[in-house]
């Protein structure tokens, strides 16, 4: 049993692995647990419609039969009645024996009697003071009266209970075996009898007792209209539940013995069901309205679920088959699902061994297709955040290999250019000491190691650039600050206000004779802190600002002919190296000037 077991979830195990699998259990599952679920749901509805409409049906046709067969035995209480000649015939009786008319007359209304009705067996007057009784039977093709004498007929129970009968009446059954008629009668084909007391109007006192015997034939007729089935069963019953037709006599006697005959009544409450051996009934029955006989067809249950177990085995074929090819489809549709996760994962993996352009193949507008556009993404910015990273190394070893190229003992140059300061003071060269100064203070910036620096730094290393150009042009360059101190401590780029005011030199100051006047100013904005450059000088050529901005989207191996743009080329790869895409160098020039904005995202350094 371990071993079984084991198994079993080994083999589930082994499904589970792969996503396909398990979407196939899945699916597989539900699917079995809904067809399983309505197949049992509409079995229950279709056993319980099938109950209801089996006594819907059979209680009306029921109904119906036992209405006519009561208007049957209507017919036999009229028959037994003389009607208008109710005294001449209580007269013929009592003078019957003494009277050769009156016994003519006794003869004469037995026999139309007989003659009234094809289904009549026999009929017989007891008469009770003589004790004697008239019969009328057909013998050999010939109807005959006899009499005869038996003291014995006033002891039987159908008489007793016709002479306590309030209605004066009884009926005989001769269904079940020993039923005495008291007559030297054959019963064999006789179903019942029907007794009747004839009494005297003035003394109630019973004068003679009217016996009819009748035969099947009009029962028969009339039950015809039953619908019956092997398996089924029919019952006419008394009103106090004595058998007067039973197709089978030991089921009647497994129902009375089961006390099922007492439940018969007319206001019964809900179906009755029954057991007989291996087979279970329900008992669809009738009580007449007008005497209260009782019509009981017994039908099998297997019978009343036939429709519905016949649905139900329908159902779960179709549901079988229905599952197969639910299978086959959510195999299909599973593996049609899973294939781009395959896709994804065989390019992570390699993604992951080191192969970053690892790029999966984006198909539709699913969550899938999100994830693999959102890898691809991935990967894409991977590649630029290692393409960034390598660019700043370069721009480290080339920063490295042009110190290398002018290495210069710093304190050495910066002691020299001191000592010339002083030379020049001792002359009285004051302007000369200044400058040189200015060239140190300058120089000791420009090879500080940072490479972020303060507004506050950047404009004091400004002064000092600018005082060496202003010794150079004279008048002609004049350079006005707008300058909001609370931008004093903004972080900026070191020697970027100068490559602009440099390049305003060298474009407006160097290429006219007239007064050039250099705008520095910075301010806040809603996404950016706005610095810029501007100069009256003669601007751009149209086509020379064109190369200038397509030069600042070549690529890095492309740099190094950019000529004299090649200070704004590499400010502009320092900000987008060092900010992002979120900062950007724009150059706006016409034939008043040129105007250079370096635009720092408010949210400071996001490269560094």
């Amino acid at each position: 049993m371990n071993r079984a077991v084991k198994a079993v979830l080994s083999v589930m195990e082994r499904l589970s692995r792969r996503l396909v699998n398990k979407l196939i259990l899945l699916f597989t599952t539900i699917i079995i647990l809904v067809v399983g679920s309505l197949t049992f749901i509409s079995y229950q509805m279709l056993q319980k419609e099938s109950v209801s409409s089996s006594i819907a049906s059979t209680s009306n046709n029921l109904l119906l039969v036992n209405q006519n067969l009561e208007e049957y035995l209507k017919g036999m209480e009229q028959l037994s009645l003389p009607q208008i000649r109710y005294d001449e015939i209580v007269y013929a009786i009592n003078h019957e024996s003494e009277d050769y008319a009156s016994k003519m007359y006794v003869e004469d209304y037995l026999r139309e009697l007989y003659y009234s009705r094809t289904d009549l067996k026999a009929i017989y007057l007891y008469v009770v003071k003589e004790k004697k009784y008239y019969a009328v039977t057909k013998e050999n093709y010939n109807i005959t009266v006899r009499t005869g004498s038996d003291a014995d007929i006033s002891e039987l129970p159908w008489y007793g209970k016709a002479m306590s009968s309030p209605a004066n009446r009884s009926y005989q059954s001769f269904v079940q075996p020993g039923s005495d008629p008291g007559y030297k009668l054959n019963t064999e084909d006789t179903f019942m009898a029907y007794h009747r007391v004839l009494r005297s109007i003035v003394s109630r006192e019973p004068q003679a007792m009217l016996s009819f015997y009748f035969d099947s034939t009009v029962r028969d007729e009339i039950l015809r209209d039953v619908p019956f089935s092997g398996g089924q069963h029919l019952m006419f019953l008394s009103p106090d539940n004595e058998p007067f037709y039973a197709d089978d006599p030991s089921v009647y006697e497994e129902m009375k013995a089961a006390a099922l005959t007492e439940e018969l009544t007319e206001s019964g409450q809900g179906p009755i069901t029954f057991s007989s051996g291996e087979h279970k009934y329900l008992i669809v029955y009738n009580v007449g309205e007008q005497q209260g006989w009782k019509l009981v067809k017994p039908i099998p249950y297997t019978q009343i679920y036939e429709a519905a177990t016949t649905a139900r085995n329908i159902s779960f074929s179709l549901g079988l088959l229905f599952l197969l090819l639910a299978v086959i489809l959510v195999t299909y549709f599973s593996n049609a699902i899973t294939k781009p996760l395959k896709k994804l994962s065989y390019q992570m993996n390699r993604f992951s061994a080191g192969d970053f352009d690892a790029e999966t193949e984006v198909k539709g507008r699913d969550e899938i297709a999100y994830l693999s556009r959102h890898f691809n993404q991935m990967v894409r910015r991977t590649n630029d955040l290692i393409n960034e990273r390598y660019k700043m190394k370069l721009v480290e070893k080339n920063a490295i290999l042009k110190a290398l190229e002018a290495e210069i003992n710093p304190h050495f140059l910066y002691n020299a250019l001191q000592a010339i300061s002083t030379k020049a003071l001792k002359h009285e060269r004051l302007d000369i000491a200044d400058m040189v100064d200015a060239l140190a203070l300058t120089l000791r910036y420009c090879i500080s190691g940072k490479d972020i620096v303060r507004a506050r730094e950047e404009l004091k290393h400004i002064g000092n650039y600018l005082s060496l150009q202003k010794a150079r042009f004279g008048s002609r360059l004049q350079v006005t600050y707008d300058w909001d101190e609370s931008l004093m401590e903004l972080e900026m780029p070191k020697l970027s206000i100068q490559t602009l005011v440099e390049n305003a030199i060298k474009h407006a100051v160097e290429k006219v004779s007239s007064m050039i006047t250099i705008d520095i100013c910075a301010k806040l904005v809603e996404r950016h802190t706005v610095i810029s450059v501007r100069d009256n000088g003669p601007g751009f050529t149209k086509e020379r600002l064109e190369q200038v901005r397509s030069s600042f989207l070549s690529e890095w191996e492309d740099r190094g002919s950019e000529g004299d743009s090649i200070g704004l080329v590499n400010l502009n790869t320092r900000l987008k190296l060092l900010y992002g895409e979120a900062a950007e160098l724009v150059i706006r020039t016409d034939n008043t000037g040129t105007e250079m904005e370096m635009l720092l995202p408010r949210g400071g350094v996001s490269h560094v």
